[in-house]
């Protein structure tokens, strides 16, 4: 039986490396097989999508304008600042009225204000969070996550939102860079590239936010032991391979195959992100928490896009 599972999910797999399967489908198809079967290589297939992704976001920096990315990320600090700040100070009083733990409430703040997934693995190595507390959070925003995916390109469309309003919006208010490129994907290039930049450039907030967590919460003898904090280098990869691809035109001849590989490569990721939603951990996700994570996500959606609206053409 072991043997009949790992072969069907293998072949998934593999059928997520083909033109005819979209992000959003991928996401699914990883999502009800881990339901129904379970995800036969947890540890291997969590390391797999990892770094893949970290490749597929390094790659895509090929096929992008330097200047174009650099504006982008520009126009999105200001939003980055701001709702990062707001989010945090609402996660806070959140978890005063719904009387949720400090650490998971911060873990969970941290991944919607953030990027999700990597901001709650760094913060959490930080405040040395116990496993429980990670699977809360992770669990909450990987929901809210996957939903996002789906929706956000039709209230897009619904909403006769510009490319660039699009990326911005979804940049700011969608947890993960694996679902951040997969929605914008489905609104165009020029979302894409938008999204792109503003998603990774926010995610470089994770350094000071961690620095600044590890200060306030940690007492003196164990900020001897642990100063380390997680830095996520692919983006500078990225940003790198965007200035390549601007001063060496001669790049260009590869940049079919390259985009090619990104986009199949993210497809598998978001089946491997899907594939490891586990039965425990959405038990694990109570009420309160994924409360806390709804009304953070909907005031960070809703506030970024009334002033992306007012703000970019």
């Amino acid at each position: 039986m072991k043997l009949c599972i790992s072969l069907v999910f293998l072949s998934l797999a593999g059928y997520c490396l083909t033109d005819w399967v979209s992000p959003a489908a991928a996401l699914t198809l990883g999502i009800l097989f881990a339901i129904l079967l379970e995800n036969p290589f947890p540890a291997t297939s969590r390391i797999v999508a990892k770094y893949l992704l970290q490749t597929c976001v390094a790659l895509l920096g090929f096929s992008m304008n330097f200047a174009i990315l650099f504006q982008a990320s520009s126009q999105g600090a200001l939003f980055a600042a701001a709702s990062i700040g707001a989010t945090f100070w609402l996660g806070n009083h959140l978890r005063r009225w719904l009387k949720i733990p400090v650490q998971t409430s911060l873990l969970i703040s941290a991944g919607t204000a953030i990027c999700g997934g990597s901001a709650i693995a760094a913060v959490s190595s930080v405040i040395n969070a116990a496993e429980s507390e990670i699977s809360i959070a992770m669990g909450t925003v990987f929901v809210l996550n996957a939903i996002a995916l789906y929706i956000f390109p039709i209230l897009g469309h619904a909403l006769h939102l510009t490319p660039t309003q699009f990326g911005t919006w979804a940049g700011i208010s969608i947890h993960d860079i694996s679902s951040v490129i997969g929605a914008a994907s489905q609104f165009g290039l020029s979302a894409l590239d938008t999204a792109t930049a503003v998603k990774l450039s926010r995610s470089l907030w994770i350094i000071p936010i961690c620095l600044l967590t590890f200060k306030i919460l940690q007492p003196l003898p164990y900020r001897e032991q642990r100063s380390s904090v997680q830095i996520p280098w692919f983006i500078g990869l990225f940003f790198l391979a965007s200035f390549l691809r601007t001063v060496l035109p001669g790049i260009a001849i590869v940049i079919p195959v390259i985009s090619y590989l990104s986009k199949v490569g993210l497809s598998l990721v978001l089946f491997l992100v899907g594939a490891n939603l586990s039965r425990q951990t959405l038990k694990a996700v109570g009420l309160k928490p994924m409360l806390q994570g709804v009304l953070l996500w909907v005031f960070i959606s809703v506030s970024s896009l009334c002033l992306t609206i007012k703000l970019i053409p």
